[in-house]
């Protein structure tokens, strides 16, 4: 049974290997309210996950650690699994879906772990660690439904009460729910009017469709950037306590995922995963009550793929209006483009690509299209760009 002394035992063997993570002042992430940012992006592994994983192989018996370790992971529980495994002189073989970054495993292998790539998404590296536990007797660190995991999870929320012992809400992403059970048992049990909110990708809402229903229910897919939360079925643990002790749970979309996490970069110069910004972008959109109140983010992970994390700005540039495509049906004539760059350049764009299309079987013989993309303050400024464009005589048609 979940224990605070359980919390706080976890909270004294864990000093050894990780590092308590700094409480950013973040205002501006949403004007309305007061928000702060739990930085365990930060954290040795870059996520919160080597607390859990840490604590629990430091309760295993001689007997359990004599044969190794096996788990299963989207690869930051993974890179903690293989810390605390090396750092007890403990062997550890890690599957890890063939979809995860590659940054995640090639972490996890210079940790010292073994890898088995298994086909599929996170559930699927479950059955095949649990097959290969039975096969070979393997000792398995569950990522989330395990007590000792939960309860180094659950280090957070004190080291919270430490730190902004005034605070009204925390917002804490949620992939299986080994966090957020951890952090809204700690919080609740010592001050339970402070609110814990949970936030889901809208591509896999697998804990929050479970407490909607009352009952656990599996996802037949998951589709999100944030990689380290696509998880199709909550634990049985994490489901009680996230029905007992969290507030509200909600969801976030890809695009809102890819704002906060430009945001961050933006505003805080913070790397944060699609995972580990759901939170912000939960209360930069309002999907929770925040406004008037103290309100900390935890940013639970840094570790995305330098090709993802392309991808996710330029997602994130759209969909703040700082980056605008539009598709101009022109007729085909010297002097169009030049007339509409000028118009752009006036109202403070900026355009970066160009591309002329005479091919679209739709068009008159005699016209083109004309796709543009510009750099943009905001979607109030590109619709400035494109009533002026309009007024010009243009025609856009996208």
């Amino acid at each position: 049974m979940m224990t605070l002394d359980k919390i706080y035992h976890a909270s004294y063997v864990l000093k050894e290997v990780i590092r308590p993570t700094d409480l950013i002042h973040a205002p501006n992430m949403n004007p309305e309210s007061d928000i702060y940012l739990k930085t365990e992006n930060l954290q040795v592994t870059g996520s919160f996950k080597v607390r859990g994983a840490y604590y629990k192989i430091s309760q295993l018996s001689d007997e359990e650690k004599s044969h190794g370790v096996i788990a299963c992971s989207a690869g930051n529980h993974a890179q903690g699994v293989a810390l605390a495994a090396t750092k007890n002189g403990i062997k550890s073989l890690i599957c890890l879906p063939d979809g995860a970054p590659i940054s995640k495993v090639e972490a996890t292998k210079r940790y010292g772990a073994d890898i088995c790539l298994v086909k599929g998404a996170y559930d699927d590296a479950y059955e095949r660690a649990l097959q290969l536990r039975d096969e070979k007797g393997y000792t398995f660190i569950h990522p989330f439904d395990d007590e000792d995991v939960i309860a180094g999870q659950g280090t957070i929320g004190l080291e919270l009460l430490e730190q902004l012992p005034k605070m009204d809400a925390v917002i804490v992403p949620i992939g299986g729910g080994g966090l957020i059970s951890g952090v809204a048992y700690a919080i609740k049990s010592l001050n339970p009017n402070i609110k814990v909110y949970g936030v889901q990708a809208a591509g896999a809402p697998s804990m929050f469709n479970s407490v909607h229903s009352h009952e656990i229910q599996t996802l037949t897919e998951v589709s999100t950037i944030a990689d380290g939360i696509a998880v199709k079925t909550p634990g049985e643990h994490t489901y009680d306590i996230c029905s007992k002790y969290v507030d509200e749970i909600v969801t976030v979309t890809d695009d809102e995922i890819s704002t906060a996490i430009l945001t961050l970069i933006e505003q805080q110069k913070l790397i944060a995963e699609g995972a580990g910004a759901v939170s912000v972008a939960a209360a930069m959109f309002n999907k929770v009550p925040v406004k008037g109140k103290k309100v900390v983010c935890l940013v639970s992970g840094g570790n995305i793929d330098v090709t993802i994390l392309s991808r996710v700005i330029n997602r994130g540039l759209l969909k703040a209006g700082r980056s605008a495509d539009i598709t101009i049906a022109l007729l085909d004539k010297p002097g169009q483009l030049s007339m509409i760059s000028e118009i752009i350049a006036q109202k403070g764009g900026n355009v970066v690509a160009v591309h002329h299309d005479r091919a679209d079987l739709d068009m008159d013989i005699n016209a083109c299209y004309l796709h543009l993309v510009m750099e943009t303050r905001d979607h109030a400024h590109v619709e400035e760009i494109k009533q002026a464009l309009t007024d010009a005589g243009f025609n856009i048609v996208k």
